[in-house]
């Protein structure tokens, strides 16, 4: 009994200095950070931005691999398979892989637990955007115009069951009326389409639009959020224009691997932390339009479940309809 009794202490001993040293120790290679969407996109300019300054204290370099295609399935299902040795790390884009998870057609290898969060880095607001000489002034006025005619008003989306896509749908469903929902394959050929009169509105984020609201180009009507964003103060929030349950985002955050070992998942949340703190990190940020939202731990764990819980009544509908 005694002997056995040693062996479960210097069991306990060996895990304790083992968590303890495993923090020190890591990394000593390169750290693989696999964003599943093309070079150039948002999604790729933050994951660089943060990547290029965590480095700098993590002590070894972060290398950034596009995985893209299949609507970032392929990077996310690369991400699953890997070793949780922190040396595999990833970005992944909320609704969207949510709906991917939610769709049969889709048969994704991973699911909404294949993953280890760590750390959130953007909230990129869905806003309502309608061209600078449009009737609507206000959400109401397209309320009011999509009661009269169901089916009739064009809202664009930029592809089925995006973050885009989702938020009509939430809107739709809300407010018991019904738009002509016209798919399109990102955010460019939907402004196209906008100014040319071919849609009457179009749902899209604050990430990259800034610019062309500035230059008066496209005119926001509503930011799905609790509260006005600094990149359009003057644009009223659901909540203040009488939709409080209207909240909607795209989020870009890290995880690895599900099974991380927490020491590395703490090490990699102060040093991602930091870097998201720095200045060089949020003017950059800002100049690229993204919104940041900084979630870790328990609070990005609790964000992703109940995300996805949210999104389910929706994705049925939205299957519905295919």
């Amino acid at each position: 009994m005694r002997g056995r009794w040693i062996l479960i202490l210097v069991a306990l001993l060996v895990t304790i200095f083992f968590n303890s040293a495993y923090p020190q120790a890591y990394p000593d290679k390169n750290i693989s950070l696999i964003v599943a969407y093309p070079a150039g996109g948002s999604t790729d300019v933050g994951a660089r931005v943060v990547a290029a300054i965590a480095e700098k204290d993590l002590g070894k370099p972060i290398i950034v691999l596009n995985k893209a295609g299949a609507g970032g399935q392929v990077g996310w299902t690369e991400l699953a398979k890997q070793k949780p040795d922190g040396y595999s790390i990833g970005f992944i884009n909320l609704p969207v892989m949510n709906s991917a998870i939610l769709d049969p057609e889709r048969k994704t290898t991973f699911g909404i637990d294949s993953f280890t969060p760590i750390i959130n880095q953007v909230f990129d607001v869905s806003v309502v955007y309608v061209k600078p000489d449009s009737p609507y002034r206000n959400i109401k006025d397209i309320i009011h115009e999509a009661r009269k005619r169901p089916g009739e008003i064009k809202a664009g989306s930029t592809g089925m069951f995006s973050d885009d896509h989702l938020s009509i749908l939430m809107l739709e469903k809300m407010e018991k009326v019904k738009f002509r929902i016209v798919q399109f394959d990102g955010d460019v050929p939907q402004l196209t389409a906008l100014l040319g009169g071919q849609i009457d509105v179009s749902f899209m984020n604050i990430g990259g639009l800034n610019p062309r609201v500035k230059a008066g180009q496209i005119r926001p009507l509503l930011v799905m959020d609790r509260e006005r964003s600094k990149f359009y103060p003057d644009v009223p929030a659901s909540a203040e224009a009488g939709y409080p349950q209207l909240i909607f985002s795209s989020t870009r955050g890290i995880v690895g691997p599900k099974g991380l070992p927490d020491p590395i998942v703490s090490k990699l949340q102060a040093v991602f932390k930091k870097a998201m703190d720095h200045p060089e990190h949020l003017e950059k940020m800002e100049k690229a339009g993204l919104g940041l939202r900084v979630m870790q731990g328990e609070e990005y764990a609790k964000y992703i479940m109940n995300l996805h819980e949210n999104l389910k009544p929706l994705m049925e509908e939205a299957l519905k309809a295919r």
